[in-house]
Formats: C-alpha cells, structure tokens, sequence
C-alpha cells in the first residue's frame, strides 16, 4: 500500500481490515489536526500525514505500546521537517502570508479549545515561533501531550522543553486577545461589519472597527492585495469601501465557520473571492485577515473534520 485509505469527513471509506491500517484510520482527523496546527498549510498538512503513513506502515505495531503517541511523535517529527522547508517558501512569498482557512463543522465552534488552537488570530500567532518553540506550544497547549513524550518528539530533554513550552506561552499570551469572546460577540461584530460594508456605511464601519485595527490581506501575488498589514479604522473603512467602489460585478458575503469561528465567504458574481476572519476584543473587531489567495480555498467549500482527541 502506498498511502493511507481515503476518508471521507473523518469514515473510513476502504472498509480496511489490517490493524495497522484501521488504527491510522482511526487517528487520521487527530494527526491532520496536530500538522495543520504546525503548519498552517491544509496541503502540507495531508504531504506529512502521507508521510507518516508510510513510516508507521513499516513499524511492527504489536511492539508499540501507545499506538496514537507513536503517531503523533512521527506527525510532529515530519512536521518539523516540513515548517523549515515552508520557512523559505515563506521568504519568497509575495505579500503577507495566512493560514489557509478550513471550513469546519458546528462541534469545532462548540470546542472552545479546539476553535481557540485553530483560530485565524491565534495561527498568526503560531508563525511567529519557531518551528520548536511552535511544535512545543501546540503538542502542550492543545493536546496535552506529557512532556517527557513532547521531548521525545521534538529532541530535546523534558528539562529543555519545560523551558520552550514557558517561553512560547508567555510569546503567545502577550498576543493573544486579554479576554475569551463569546460566539454571540463575534457574531454581533461580524454582522454590524457586513451591514456597514454592504449599505457603504463609513461611520457604521468606524464603530465597529477598534482605533488600532490591522487589516491583513493574502493574494500571494495571484489575486490583489495589500503587500503589507494596514493599520487604524479609518484607513481599513476606507479601504474597504474604496475597494468596493472598484469592484465589477456583484459582491456578497455569506456568514460561515471557518477554523471554528464566524467568518464571511465573499463572492464576486458567485464565485469565489476570498475568506474574511476576524478578531474580536471588547464588542469591536481588531483584526481582519483576508484570505484571496486560490491556492488557499480549496477547504472552504466542504468541512474537514478536525479534533484535539
């Protein structure tokens, strides 16, 4: 066998029979989760879980006494590997660089962990880690891996990675939103921001946007956007508003879940334009991520199932 067998929204679709098989099968949503989560990258994430398909097809599991630890070592071992390769990429990059948004189901809005892990603002975050420092938080944070397997994962000494762990947490938690937003308060921001966009509502923009807001915009150099973050309300509503004037054709945006928080799916006559996350901290959004780039939408349009388990 050359790779694991499809599934479809987390069922095995192969009807597979070999222990080793099934028990891949069985962690697929957990592992896609834990490289997604490193990476920020759905097809980089799907490149390691091949990987680590064939290397724990050629394990004699009957030794392995945790079969889902073992697979989350070999995961994070090939996702290291894949985060320093993705750095160059990265480099070469044109504009700023977003995760690639997912649609989720409603149990991952519902997962205040999971929704959290998977967030837009809190992936943004993750990239400015390094790939140890990344690995460490997610396996601890998210996961609640043990530190002694986290070590073992990453090479380092159980003493090393307490440290790592302390040192990325303090990293994370100065740029993480100060108080947890409840779906309500992210649903009242979003909508007061799509009514004002769509009825091209300036001060209805303002009130809704936070002074020190940053709008940030990924084309990749393949569909419009701007090369760097744009700072403050004003210059975002207008941005915004400006860009609309511009638009030929017909723009809507429809409300949706992407990485287990309320986002907007904006079409341009029907099609397709891009992924709209936001991040929300006292009833007014701080943070738009646009996402426009083609090559990063391939996983709006159906869910994909993820899990912290």
């Amino acid at each position: 066998m050359t790779g694991p067998p499809a599934t479809k929204k987390g069922r095995d679709v192969s009807h597979a029979t070999d222990p080793a098989t099934d028990t891949f099968v069985a962690h697929r949503n957990l592992l896609f989760t834990v490289a997604y989560e490193m990476l920020g990258s759905a097809t980089d994430a799907e490149d390691v879980l091949q990987e680590t398909w064939l290397r724990w097809s050629k394990v004699d599991t009957e030794q392995v006494r945790d079969q889902r630890a073992y697979l989350v070592r070999i995961t994070t071992r090939q996702s290291l590997n894949r985060l320093r390769t993705m750095q160059r990429r990265k480099e070469a990059y044109v504009g700023p660089w977003l995760p690639d948004p997912l649609l989720t189901a409603p149990d991952v809005a519902e997962d205040v962990m999971l929704a959290e892990s998977v967030s837009m603002g809190l992936m943004i975050v993750l990239e400015t880690l390094s790939p140890t420092e990344r690995a460490v938080f997610v396996l601890r944070e998210a996961f609640d891996v043990s530190y002694d397997e986290i070590a073992a994962a990453v090479g380092k000494s159980p003493a090393a990675v307490h440290q790592i762990a302390h040192r990325a947490r303090q990293h994370v938690d100065a740029r993480r939103p100060r108080q947890p937003v409840s779906p309500s308060e992210t649903r009242a921001a979003l909508g007061a921001f799509q009514r004002a966009v769509e009825t091209r509502d300036l001060q209805g923009l303002l009130d809704v946007l936070a002074p020190d807001v940053v709008l940030v915009g990924d084309g990749g150099g393949v569909k419009q956007a701007a090369l760097r973050p744009i700072a403050g309300a004003e210059k975002v509503a207008r941005m915004f508003l400006g860009g609309l004037g511009k638009v030929d054709g017909t723009l809507t945006a429809e409300p949706t879940v992407v990485n287990g928080n309320l986002a907007l799916l904006v079409r341009l006559d029907g099609e397709l334009d891009g992924v709209l996350a936001i991040r929300v901290e006292d009833a007014r959004i701080t943070g738009l991520y646009y996402v426009r780039n083609p090559e990063k939408l391939t996983r709006v349009e159906s869910e994909t199932p993820l899990t912290l388990r």
